[in-house]
C-alpha cells in the first residue's frame, strides 16, 4: 500500500514534467491514472516549441536519470510510438550536469582502498563526460600511462531503485487498463531497461564486455578497444587506457588529418558487421560521442555499458532477412518472419509478403547513399498489430543500433551506403552458415553431440536396469507375462522392453 500512495506521488510529479513540456500524451496513450493526467493538464502549456518526440525527449532529460534511460529503451519500440517519436527519442542525449570531482576522489578511494596520490600520477577534477549513471575524469597513473576513470553517480541505486519500482507499476497498470497492448510486452521492456540498468551500475560488467569485445577483435588493426586497467577497477569505478581521436562524424576534420572518409567508413561498416554475425555481440551505443577515428584511421570506440546479444539462430533468420531485401526477394523476407516465429503461422505468406513490399519499396527505391535498412525495420516492426508479431528485445536494439550508425555514416561520408558496403561480406556468412557445407557440419556436428551422449545413455540404461532389479520400477503384470511368453513372437516384447529401457536411459543422460 504504501509503495502504491508513493508511486502515485512520484507520477503526479512525472505528469507535471511531462505537463510543462506539452508532453502528456505519453501517459495518454497509455489509458492509466487518467485523473492525474487530468490534474497536469491544467498546468499544462500549449506554446511549447518542437515536435512530440523533441518535447518529450526534453521532459524526460528534466525528470532524471531513470527516465532518460526509459527514453532511450522507448526509442527502439517504433512498433509503439511511431518512427519520427521514435527518431526523435534516439537523440536524447544521456548528459547531466557533473557532479564534484573531490565526490569523485572519495568514490574511487573507497572503493579501491588506496589513495588517490598513491594510483595516479595525475587526476583531473573536471569530468571529461557526464551522463545519467556515471561520468569520466582522465588521469596518468602512476606508471604514466594516460587512463580514463568512469564513476558512478553517488546515490545513483536508490534513484534507480524507486523509479524502477514505479516502472513496473506502471507497466502492470498498462496491461491491466489496456489488454490489447500485452503484446508489445510493457513489463518485459521495463525488465529489459532493469537489467540493463543493473549491468550499468556494477562498472565491473562493462570491464567484462569491453574485454570480450577486445578479444573478438584482438587480430584486427582497424577496431581498437581500450584496454582495461583491473587494478584500478571495482564495482563503481572503471579505468581504461585513454584514446584520442577525431569523433566519427566530423568529416571536415577527418579529411584534414589526411585520411579517406570512404575508407574509415568502410572499417566502421566491417566492424559493424563482424560484431552482429560473426560474433553476435555488438556494441549498442554507438553515438559519435563513443566513437573515434584514431590518427591511422582505424576506429575507436568506448562505453561499453549498453551491449546486444544474439543468438546464432536469430543471426541466420536476420542475414537472411537483411540480404532478401536488399535483393528485393519480398516473399522471402516474408518466408524468414514465418520460420522465425516472428510472425503466428496462421498469418497469410502471400499478404506480409505484400506488406513487406509496400514497406520496401519506397526505401529501396530511393538513391543508393539514401537507402535505410534501419528505417525499413522500424516500419516493418510498425505493423505489428495487424499480422500479430510480438516485439523482438533484441532486434528492437539492433534497429536502434543501425539507426545511430546510419545518421553518423551519413554525415561522414555523404555519397556512401554502409549496408551497400557490407553486402558482400554478408552473402559470404550466409554461405558459410546456410550453405551446403554449413549442413554438412551442422549435421556432423548434431551426430558428434549425439555420439558424445552415447556413454551416458549406457550408464543411464544400466542405472534403470539395477532400478528394476532392486524393484525400485516395478513392471505392469502383463509385461512380465509377455516376457515369459513361449509364443512365435517371443522375441518382440524384449525388443519392446529393451527400447524402453533404452529410452530411460536416454533420459537419465538428458538430465544429467
Amino acid at each position: 500500500m504504501l509503495d502504491t500512495f508513493g508511486n502515485i506521488g512520484r507520477l503526479l510529479a512525472i505528469a507535471r514534467t511531462l505537463a510543462r513540456h506539452d508532453a502528456l500524451f505519453a501517459l495518454e496513450y497509455f489509458g492509466v491514472a487518467p485523473l492525474i493526467v487530468s490534474l497536469a493538464r491544467m498546468v499544462s502549456k500549449k506554446d511549447v516549441e518542437g515536435r512530440p518526440g523533441e518535447r518529450l525527449a526534453r521532459a524526460l532529460n528534466e525528470a532524471g536519470p531513470s527516465f532518460i534511460k526509459l527514453g532511450q529503451a522507448l526509442s527502439t519500440r517504433s512498433d509503439l510510438l511511431g518512427e519520427e517519436l521514435a527518431q526523435d527519442l534516439s537523440e536524447l542525449q544521456d548528459r547531466l550536469p557533473p557532479f564534484p570531482g573531490t565526490e569523485a576522489r572519495r568514490t574511487i578511494e573507497v572503493e579501491l582502498d588506496d589513495s588517490i596520490e598513491d594510483m595516479f600520477e595525475s587526476f583531473d577534477d573536471e569530468a571529461a563526460a557526464a551522463a545519467s549513471i556515471a561520468q569520466v575524469h582522465f588521469a596518468v597513473t602512476s606508471d604514466g600511462r594516460e587512463v580514463a576513470v568512469k564513476v558512478l553517480r553517488p546515490g545513483i541505486e536508490e534513484a534507480f531503485r524507486k523509479d524502477l519500482s514505479l516502472f513496473r507499476w506502471l507497466a502492470k497498470l498498462t496491461e491491466r487498463t489496456q489488454p490489447d497492448l500485452k503484446r508489445l510486452k510493457p513489463r518485459e521492456v521495463v525488465e529489459t531497461i532493469a537489467e540493463s540498468v543493473e549491468l550499468e551500475m556494477d562498472l565491473r560488467f562493462e570491464a567484462a564486455a569491453a574485454a570480450e569485445l577486445a578479444e573478438n577483435f584482438q587480430d584486427n588493426d582497424n577496431f581498437v578497444v581500450p584496454e582495461v586497467d583491473w587494478g584500478r577497477t571495482s564495482g563503481r569505478v572503471l579505468t581504461t587506457a585513454r584514446l584520442s581521436g577525431i569523433p566519427m562524424d566530423d568529416r571536415d576534420a577527418v579529411i584534414a588529418a589526411g585520411l579517406d572518409p570512404e575508407a574509415v567508413l568502410l572499417a566502421a561498416s566491417t566492424a559493424s558487421f563482424e560484431q552482429v554475425f560473426r560474433d553476435g555481440f555488438f556494441h549498442a551505443d554507438v553515438h559519435p560521442g563513443n566513437m573515434f577515428v584514431l590518427e591511422n584511421g582505424a576506429i575507436g570506440v568506448v562505453d561499453f555499458g549498453i551491449m546486444g546479444r544474439l543468438d546464432l539462430r536469430t543471426r541466420r533468420h536476420l542475414g537472411e532477412m537483411l540480404l532478401a531485401f536488399l535483393t528485393r526477394d519480398y516473399r522471402r523476407a516474408a518466408e524468414v518472419h514465418f520460420e522465425a516465429g516472428w510472425v503466428p503461422a496462421h498469418k497469410s505468406v502471400e499478404t506480409f509478403t505484400q506488406a513487406c513490399r509496400s514497406i520496401a519499396e519506397p526505401i529501396m527505391d530511393k538513391p543508393q547513399n539514401e537507402i535505410s535498412i534501419a528505417q525499413l525495420l522500424g516500419q516493418l516492426f510498425q505493423i505489428t498489430e495487424t499480422f500479430e508479431m510480438e516485439a523482438q528485445p533484441q532486434l528492437l536494439l539492433l534497429q536502434k543500433t543501425m539507426l545511430v550508425a546510419e545518421g553518423t555514416s551519413r554525415k561522414l561520408c555523404p555519397e556512401a551506403n554502409m549496408w551497400l558496403m557490407a553486402r558482400p561480406m554478408m552473402e559470404d556468412w550466409m554461405l558459410q552458415n546456410l550453405g551446403p557445407e554449413a549442413r554438412i557440419r551442422d549435421t556432423v556436428n548434431g551426430i558428434s553431440e549425439t555420439i558424445e551422449r552415447l556413454p551416458r545413455m549406457l550408464d543411464g540404461l544400466e542405472e534403470s536396469t539395477s532400478m528394476i532389479a532392486g524393484g525400485r520400477i516395478k513392471l505392469h503384470p502383463d509385461t512380465v507375462r509377455a516376457l515369459h511368453d513361449d509364443g512365435g513372437n517371443r522375441g518382440m516384447p524384449i525388443t519392446w522392453v529393451i527400447i524402453a529401457l533404452l529410452l530411460i536411459g536416454f533420459i537419465f543422460a538428458l538430465v544429467d
